[in-house]
């Protein structure tokens, strides 16, 4: 399977390797030869040397060599496939496919991608100067973005029609579907799958358009991040945004800078460093560590790397084993996003990158910092504390240093902290109001299915009811979010994909059609609003149970406490049949906003009024 040969060489015999390399590094004619700065290297005097006439390229300083196809392939990271099609599609010319089902495979792909790319422009015009777009764009002012960059990342804004994106680009609906750009409503009408919302363009590392990722409007409604559903086209544990952007210079720093919001990606290019990234809505993967890897063998985590744990400390450590890269962190002011960051001191950014430490003496020093080093009783705790981060390390020798450093920094003896080491690692302790077991808000939402208790709860009998009695529970079931189980969450997006039960269980993945097939064919257990009020209070339980355990970590943090208190009101309130309905609205709001909307009695949305209308500058 492959490209047919006929059109390789073609395409070779229509390429001019000048013009290609021209686009990476300017080239002089020198006899029957161009020379210029090699583009794979640092160099001063130019040992770069392209033959047009033959189509080949050779740098006599850091002996690369290869045709035009070899050059796109490294210089842009692609396989040759992949170099091919870039080629291609810059030459206009069609490849054919030597396995029919593969031609069409990627024929679909590339209509897909078209597709995508149309709304990233269509959604980016709109944001420059819509007139619906003017509190977007005060919204990105306010943030520090300017013009310049706004056009750089392909900013867009999503209105809040139902449906103008697909009116404006008028694609079939299989398009449209297949696309993630909107979905078949009930009435089989298209819909867009993103409203009201500033929109950050994602590309796949070859620069094709494959999806995007939605910020709601300070106070608007829903999940404060809405990213593309899982398409052919876009798979979120395998993406990254501005990884199309900052390859070429992660390549030359040989170090990708890993953040958790767009807006942060674009404070770091503020600041200087083009070599950042951000995970699509999900936490760092394999398969992320595994992409970045193709650039660099240094990752600087610019997030609170921390707060996950021992868990993410042993995947940590275990990449850097697989994977022989260095997992670093940028020691960031606490509570300071990057891209704020960027704007109010981007000296301090750059530092906080090139000092980044490694993971475990970020965590060794995040409990040495915070302990009381003055007492006996205070250094004691500090290095029982110390000990047991050091302990998941996987290496002896590694695990020694530090341990030699907390000796010297709690005055405890090298021996007693071997003794230590060498012992079985306590039970962890549980807070006051900790449930046992996982917290369902905490859960990660890329857990298989399988691994989860699949016990008869509130999830399954309120999918009975969007299955059976949509329009009963339809108020209150607004977002995938309200639910705990990835696999529950999977079967309440393909049931608003699609108009009908049958045509959600034809496209459904097997474990989504497996449990379609039960749920579709089991009776009703509860009236549907006693169905949601068991729904929705098991997941304020969560809520709560989430929060007790932040206001353990941070009681000095009011904002928790209120939060909590109000959603043990809410839990109150929804026993009560006079208030519950109430309640029900007022927490789905909550729990789709994921917190971000503020408590009842603040209204953001006044400052929507003030939108400056003039366009982007």
């Amino acid at each position: 399977m492959g490209i047919v040969d006929d059109d390789i060489q073609a395409l070779r015999a229509a390429t001019d390797i000048v013009a290609v390399i021209t686009k990476y590094t300017q080239l002089r004619r020198s006899g029957q030869r161009w020379v210029g700065l090699c583009p794979f290297h640092s160099e001063k005097t130019p040992s770069f040397n392209v033959n047009q006439e033959l189509g080949l390229y050779r740098c006599w300083g850091c002996q690369v060599r290869g045709d035009v196809i070899t050059f796109v392939r490294e210089v842009e990271h692609l396989d040759f496939v992949g170099a091919v099609e870039l080629l291609a599609g810059w030459a206009g010319i069609t490849l054919r496919y030597s396995d029919q089902s593969e031609g069409e495979s990627r024929q679909r792909r590339h209509q897909l991608v078209a597709a995508v790319e149309q709304a990233v422009e269509w959604y980016h015009q709109r944001l420059l100067s819509a007139p619906d777009a003017a509190v977007a764009r005060k919204y990105l002012r306010e943030r520090g973005l300017s013009g310049e960059e706004v056009r750089a990342f392909r900013v867009g804004w999503a209105p809040e029609g139902w449906s103008e994106l697909v009116k404006a680009l008028k694609l079939p609906d299989d398009i449209v579907r297949d696309s993630g750009l909107g979905y078949l409503n009930r009435h089989d009408r298209q819909t867009d799958a993103f409203r009201a919302r500033i929109l950050f363009p994602i590309f796949d590392a070859n620069g094709d358009a494959v999806g995007f990722g939605g910020r709601v409007m300070p106070g608007g409604e829903g999940p404060k991040y809405k990213n593309t559903p899982e398409t052919a086209l876009y798979q979120k544990s395998k993406l990254l945004y501005a990884l199309n952007w900052s390859k070429a210079r992660i390549v030359t720093d040989d170090r990708a800078i890993v953040c958790e919001g767009y807006t942060d990606v674009i404070g770091f290019a503020r600041a200087g460093f083009p070599a950042a990234v951000a995970t699509c809505g999900t936490a760092l993967t394999e398969e992320h560590v595994k992409l970045l890897r193709r650039y660099a063998r240094k990752l600087v985590l610019s997030f609170d790397a921390d707060s996950a744990g021992q868990a993410a400390a042993e995947r940590f450590y275990q990449w850097e084993k697989d994977h022989e890269i260095e997992v670093t962190v940028a020691d960031l002011p606490p509570g300071v996003d990057p891209a704020d960051l960027a704007s109010s001191d981007p000296a301090r950014l750059a530092r906080a990158v090139e000092e980044a430490v490694p993971f475990l003496k970020f965590r060794v020093e995040r409990v040495l910092t915070a302990a009381d080093l003055a007492t006996v009783e205070g250094r004691a705790r500090a290095a029982e504390a110390a000990i047991e981060v050091i302990r998941e390390h996987p290496s002896d020798l590694v695990r020694d240093q530090y341990l030699m450093e907390v000796a010297g920094r709690t005055r405890v003896s090298h021996d007693q902290l071997r003794e230590m080491l060498r012992q079985p690692a306590p039970a962890p302790r549980r807070r006051p109001g900790e449930r046992r077991g996982p917290i369902p808000a905490l859960e990660s939402r890329a857990t298989p299915p399988r691994a989860r208790d699949e016990r008869d709860g509130p999830e399954l009998e309120i999918l009975r009811h969007v299955i059976h009695q949509w329009a009963a529970v339809e108020p209150w079931v607004r977002y995938e979010e309200l639910f705990t189980s990835e696999l529950h969450a999977a079967t309440f997006r393909v049931l608003m994909a699609y108009p009908t039960v049958s045509d959600a269980l034809s496209a459904a993945d097997p474990g989504v059609a497996d449990l379609l097939g039960r749920l579709a064919t089991e009776e009703l257990q509860a009236e549907p609003f006693d169905a949601v009020v068991r729904f929705l209070t098991e997941r304020a339980r969560g809520e709560v149970a989430q929060l007790a355990v932040r206001v353990a970590a941070s009681p000095e943090d009011a904002s928790l406490l209120a939060e909590q208190l109000w959603l043990t009101r809410i839990i109150d309130q929804l026993r009560d049949p006079i208030a519950a309905r109430t309640a029900a609205e007022a927490l789905v709001t909550f729990v789709g906003g994921q917190g971000d909307i503020g408590l009842p009695g603040g209204d953001e949305r006044s400052d929507q009024l003030d939108a400056d209308r003039e366009p982007m500058d």
